[in-house]
């Protein structure tokens, strides 16, 4: 079900991007007016990041993630009539609508990592995060030629619509689907025993809650949080690896067909083979990760191993730079994608780390990290693009992100193990 809802997810905060090249001719938007709206989402993204995570440890994943679903696919459907407006009104709204977006979504991985943290033990971990975080190479895998088709057989706002509309059913499914440990009706004792016995956080939310009622303040813990060594080098990594997921979710659609002279159809169908390379990089990390740990290796070097070698895979998108064939460049980029996949392993080590009474505010300002490249990413290859008249620079600032990650990892992060909160 979590790889579901963020299929969804990312798919709806990804519209704009197979949209993109239409609309910004209709509205007559310039490289740099296109990066600000993308990173409209971003911005709203990270500001809802803390407040989401103090949400769900407060009223728990499954309420407020129900509602998060719901007004996120609001916003998506009313960006169908961005064309209505005159175009000054229309960039407002555009811009208004992406950024109510990135704020309606901004509990969904926070409250994923509780869900996870909460149902497995911590040798299912990194398969359980791999699988869900790997819901966005899906996305794109799934929608962009779908979305791709729709721009071309019906226009640029029925993207909008349908996947609006999609999401609102998805919201319905959710509320029939999801329990916690302690609350499903189907839960054996022997699972329950079994994911308690491995470290899995059965009672979160009611830990949470009792927090709450006892009067103590979950944001008052920020401090340790920030000042936490490993954290600070997973959050900087995080921001990193976030760096190339956004190049693929906003500008990679509009590469391949300005700079690659392809057709938006083709285009869409294109993006896909990187996405589905990513997806099997994402849930082959997580089975690698947790193969290592279950064959000895510690929390650490099992974490550690696939994102280093991951992002040193990603880097091979700079070849692209030197390769006329656009065949070839889908090609090397669905290498580098398969790198970022296997790379992902972040929402597992939250997981692994986050103090159970604030997992949702942990695993809030890991996001708000990780997500800033959604506003800093757009905005930074928009200026490289509109100054050069190439995306060659943007590839390169793209791939000395993946260096730096993997130096976070392995001279900043040190030991992977749960912080655990003072008494206070």
């Amino acid at each position: 079900m979590l790889f579901a809802i963020s299929t969804i997810n990312y798919a709806d905060r990804a519209t704009l991007s197979i949209a993109g090249s239409e609309l910004s001719k209709e509205l007559g938007l310039s490289k740099i007016a296109m990066g600000y709206a993308f990173s409209a989402f971003g911005w709203a993204y990270v500001i809802g990041q803390i407040p989401g995570g103090w949400l769900l440890d407060r009223f728990g994943s499954k309420r407020v993630y129900a509602w998060s679903i719901i007004a996120w696919s609001v916003f998506t459907f009313l960006q169908g009539f961005i064309g209505v407006f005159e175009t000054a009104t229309a960039i407002v709204v555009l811009f208004a609508l992406r950024f109510m977006l990135g704020l309606a979504e901004a509990p969904s991985f926070p409250g994923n990592g509780r869900i996870v943290a909460a149902w497995f033990p911590a040798a299912e971990r990194g398969t359980a995060s791999a699988i869900f975080n790997s819901a966005q190479y899906f996305a794109t895998a799934m929608f962009a030629p779908i979305t791709g088709w729709l721009t071309f057989r019906f226009g640029w706002p029925y993207v909008f619509y349908v996947m609006g509309a999609l999401g609102v059913v998805a919201a319905f499914v959710w509320m029939r689907t999801i329990y916690s440990p302690n609350d499903h009706p189907r839960i054996s004792a022997a699972e329950f025993a079994h994911i308690e016995r491995g470290g899995g956080l059965v009672d979160m939310d009611q830990a949470g809650r009792a927090r709450a009622a006892a009067g103590r303040s979950q944001t008052s813990h920020l401090g340790e949080l920030l000042g936490n060594r490993m954290l600070l080098g997973v959050y900087v990594g995080q921001y990193c690896i976030t760096t190339l997921t956004y190049f693929f979710l906003t500008w990679f659609p509009v590469y391949l067909v300005e700079q690659r002279g392809m057709s938006i159809l083709k285009a869409g169908v294109a993006a896909s083979l990187p996405a589905i390379c990513g997806l099997l990089g994402g849930v082959l990390g997580g089975v690698f990760s947790d193969r290592l740990l279950k064959s000895g290796y510690s929390l650490t070097a099992a974490r550690k191993i696939p994102i280093v070698l991951g992002m040193l895979l990603s880097t091979t998108m700079i070849v692209c730079n030197y390769v006329d064939s656009a065949s070839v460049v889908v090609g090397i980029m669905a290498l580098a994608f398969f790198g970022k996949g296997i790379g992902s392993l972040g929402w597992a080590v939250v997981s692994d780390t986050s103090p159970k009474q604030i997992a949702g505010l942990s695993g809030g300002l890991f996001n708000t990290f990780g997500n800033t490249a959604a506003i800093t990413t757009p905005i930074v290859i928009g200026y490289i693009v509109q100054w050069t008249h190439s995306f060659n620079g943007a590839l390169v600032f793209v791939a000395a992100n993946a260096m730096v990650a993997i130096v976070s990892y392995l001279v900043v992060v040190g030991e992977i193990k749960r912080v655990e909160l003072s008494a206070a």
